[in-house]
């Protein structure tokens, strides 16, 4: 044992000397546009609290409603004793909101991702992925027996060739994965072409939507409906927009569903989803349907913070989406870079490898749409010193 620790102890000395560690923070109460760290309030712009409904009371007063009529947890599995019809009934609730046949619940979508791939596709077909896809779409490929080809990031012309790939050397069903929204990035899969080619070549398309559902599409239902496409297999999580808390889930086909009712291991093996999350899930997707309000306000205010920092100077990622990276280089930078803006008041978080590529740090900031302007002004300012500060800005 005394070896082994040895070991881990230099491996987690090689990850400081890198500049590669990361630091949680403490939030003292509830998640919000500001937060409480240290006894300072901060103001938060590194959540997926895009709509600002993490602290919304009437998410809190439905979680204790639920408790109340359905307890606290679950203590078992689904198909064992584990499923309330509050479940069913966000079940349902996701796949109409979705345009789904039906919808299946997990602990988290890094979950249904993992869940996925393996009960659906054997060693006789393929699985063509985005190059920047999801670490979880990642993991869920690798767990199954399919084939797996690659293509460049968004590039309609090597999806294209991976199909022909796939196609040539056989494939019975080919599934294309990719991601709604690339969150690292803030930019939008090109979902008119994907189905396009899909379609062409008789393969499925499957889009990971955790990064766009409550706020992106007609009454927040995605990039499919931004895009106005269908797909075939949806997933997306509820601890974004929709509430913060926890839980994902995957919508689609109801055979499909039915399939990994069956087979999903992380479904079966994973206590069901406590009462209070699916309690305020059920409200939080009755708040998102009315609330264009909201999604006019967010996208307003990742215009106006794009334009911000632009005109500062900062380098940035091309896009629409409320998730703004600021592009820095290298970890230590970015990190430095972050601890400036916390003396500033604004929170946020450097990421750097393995997260992203090596020499690709940045700040990752996204909108929400409680923030308002003077609060946006207070965080360019902030940005502006701090960049001076480290030299990002000159």
């Amino acid at each position: 044992m005394a070896d082994f620790l040895d070991h881990i102890r230099a491996e987690l000395a090689g990850i400081e000397a890198e500049g590669l560690m990361k630091r949680e923070r403490l939030i003292e109460g509830a998640q919000g546009i500001r937060v409480r760290i240290g006894g300072r309030e901060m103001l938060n712009l590194c959540a997926n609290n895009y709509l600002g409904l993490a602290d919304d009371p009437r998410l809190v007063a439905a979680g204790k409603a639920a408790m109340d009529a359905h307890g606290f947890g679950m203590a078992s599995v689904r198909f064992i004793c584990g499923t309330q019809d509050l479940h069913r009934q966000l079940e349902q609730r996701i796949a109409g909101f979705l345009g789904m046949e039906d919808s299946i619940l997990f602990a988290a979508c890094f979950d249904a991702n993992g869940g996925l791939f393996e009960p659906l596709l054997g060693a006789e077909d393929a699985v063509v992925s985005d190059s920047l896809n999801h670490a979880s779409i990642i993991d869920g490929i690798r767990l199954s027996k399919a084939r797996r080809y690659r293509f460049r990031n968004n590039d309609m012309d090597d999806l294209e060739a991976q199909l022909k790939l796939a196609r040539a050397e056989g494939a019975r069903f080919v599934l294309v994965a990719t991601d709604g929204v690339f969150s690292m990035d803030g930019y939008f899969a090109n979902l008119g072409e994907v189905t396009r080619l899909a379609a062409q070549y008789g393969a499925l398309t499957m889009v990971d939507d955790c990064h766009a559902t409550g706020f992106i599409g007609a009454q927040g239902r995605g990039t499919p409906s931004r895009a106005g496409v269908r797909v075939d297999i949806l997933t997306g999580t509820l601890g974004k927009a929709l509430g913060g808390a926890l839980g994902g889930y995957v919508a689609g086909p109801q055979p499909v569903i039915d399939l990994l009712r069956q087979r999903a291991r992380p479904y079966l093996f994973s206590n069901a989803l406590p009462p209070a999350v699916v309690g305020a899930a059920l409200v939080a997707l009755d708040i998102v349907e009315a609330a264009d309000d909201a999604r006019e306000q967010l996208q307003a205010n990742a215009v106006y913070w794009r334009a911000g920092l632009q005109k500062a100077g900062f380098r940035l990622q091309p896009g629409e989406h409320p998730i703004v990276p600021v592009m820095i280089g290298e970890a230590p930078l970015a990190q430095a870079f972050a601890r400036e803006l916390d003396l500033r008041g604004v929170m946020v978080s450097a990421f750097f490898y393995p997260v992203v590529g090596k020499g690709a740090a940045r700040i990752r900031t996204q909108m929400n749409a409680k923030a308002t302007i003077g609060e946006l002004d207070f965080a360019l300012g902030a940005f502006e010193e701090a960049g001076r500060a480290v030299g990002v800005l000159q």
